[in-house]
């Protein structure tokens, strides 16, 4: 870590955005797993997918989209049929907010 404050903030919030990303991209995997391409509905679903795996290959992290992509995969859901699968990806979406708060843990010397 760099010796000056504001530098040491910023590697902080650096290391933050790295493993939301991270964690995030961990959720979608998941998430990925638990679709059946072949089930009624799911076409948004899929859709969504894809844009994400683009946002999740670009190099910076800006937060808002990934918020924005949360608010998308909630409307994606909910054009799911099938009400079994539908809570199973409700609690992925519920992963995926968690994933955007995760912070990496602060030591003090104490």
């Amino acid at each position: 870590m760099a010796v000056n404050g504001g530098s040491e903030s910023t590697d902080i919030k650096l290391l933050d955005a790295a493993l939301q990303k991270k964690t995030v991209k961990s959720v979608v995997m998941h998430l990925e797993r638990k679709i059946d391409p072949d089930a009624p509905g799911i076409g948004n679903l899929l859709a969504w997918l894809e844009e994400m795996k683009e946002l999740l290959n670009q190099e910076e992290y800006v937060k808002a989209d990934y918020i924005q992509m949360r608010k998308k995969l909630y409307d994606a859901i909910e054009w799911v049929p099938d009400t079994d699968l539908r809570n199973k990806l409700r609690n992925s979406w519920l992963s995926f907010g968690k994933a955007l708060d995760k912070k990496v843990p602060r030591y003090t010397n104490q």
